[in-house]
């Protein structure tokens, strides 16, 4: 037996699990990138994922899954360096275990993240996530399933592995109307619900009639839906939304424009941008305020607010011939 698979699964089995105690969701994610990178390895080498040693994921083969990621998966450089994070953790605990591949790992431990501008934050206008609510052709089963976890994601803005996650007994629709979930961190959350929320969830569980630990939003088979599988019918919706909204053309729209769209609406409605942030479940108040950035209503409130300064308007002309010399430099 090579030594990558009994590397990997202690990896798993001692590291993360028994010494650090990592989230689900952390595993998940890192499950996730090992079988993208040892699918993409076993193509490249044509080996069986199980033959596949540590030498075989050298920095040039790593190079060229990560710009796979980019190329041919369209994953953003944000996705990437996740996966190369995922990637760095288990060569740096296999180091301490395989000395013998020393050279080979140190090498790909060296691979830097791709750096990337931020992009201002995109959301939906109300006209668009109308237009995206009526997407969705209720008149079949998984039409109904989509229009309610798209109610609920623009309402509450829970991320993706939250609603992923989400059984039918996290639902509470009496006094109180709420979702429970756990988010990042494995810090628990409670979101209220609208009257809208509320109504379209009841209709949903009735016609789910799923047992409390069951997954609130199914695939046909009663398994939980994956990432790609609500990614990829958010597309759909999306390209069916175009026809009666056609400025969702130009947006690039993911289940976290969702989320960033629940939070503009409370930002525009006035609600503190901590209570955002305690709404979103994040776990620093800076994190919500690339919202502030985003919001151009708030900049144009505070320039109407400011009094202009007593100055002629013109530009500044150096009195000495130096100094012009200077100033056209």
């Amino acid at each position: 037996m090579t030594a990558l698979a009994p590397a990997l699964q202690a990896f798993f089995t001692d590291r993360l699990m028994a010494q650090r105690n990592t989230s689900p969701h952390t595993i998940a994610g890192y499950r996730d990138t090992y079988r993208l990178l040892l699918t993409f390895a076993a193509a490249r080498t044509r080996k069986q994922p199980s033959a596949l040693d540590i030498s075989d994921l050298d920095a040039p083969l790593i190079g060229a899954f990560l710009n796979h990621l980019e190329r041919e998966r369209g994953n953003l450089a944000r996705t990437r360096n996740w996966r190369l994070a995922a990637i760095h953790s288990l060569f740096g605990y296999a180091a301490l275990r395989h000395p013998e591949h020393a050279a080979v790992i140190q090498r790909v431990l060296a691979i830097p993240p791709k750096r990337y501008q931020r992009t201002a934050v995109s959301w939906l206008t109300e006209p668009e996530a109308d237009a995206l609510l009526g997407a969705p052709d209720r008149n079949t089963w998984t039409g109904r399933r989509d229009h309610a976890l798209l109610v609920l994601a623009l309402q509450t803005g829970l991320r993706i592995s939250e609603l992923i996650s989400l059984n039918c007994n996290d639902v509470h629709l009496d006094t109180g109307a709420h979702v429970h979930c756990t988010g990042k961190g494995r810090k628990e959350r409670a979101t209220p619900l609208t009257t809208l929320t509320v109504q379209v969830l009841r209709n949903w569980l009735a016609e789910r009639a799923g047992a409390p630990h069951e997954p609130l939003f199914p695939t046909r088979t009663g398994a939980r839906l994956s990432r790609d599988a609500i990614e990829h019918r958010l597309a759909q919706h999306i390209r069916v939304a175009t026809t009666a909204c056609p400025t969702l053309a130009n947006k690039h729209v993911t289940m976290h424009t969702l989320r960033h769209t629940a939070a503009m609406r409370l930002l525009h409605a006035g609600i503190d941008i901590a209570v955002i942030a305690l709404w979103l479940g994040h776990e620093h108040l800076a994190t919500a305020e690339i919202y502030l950035h985003a919001d151009m209503n708030q900049k144009e409130q505070a320039i109407a607010l400011v009094t202009p300064l007593g100055t002629k308007p013109g530009r500044y002309k150096p009195p000495d011939p130096l100094l012009a010399f200077l100033d056209s430099l």
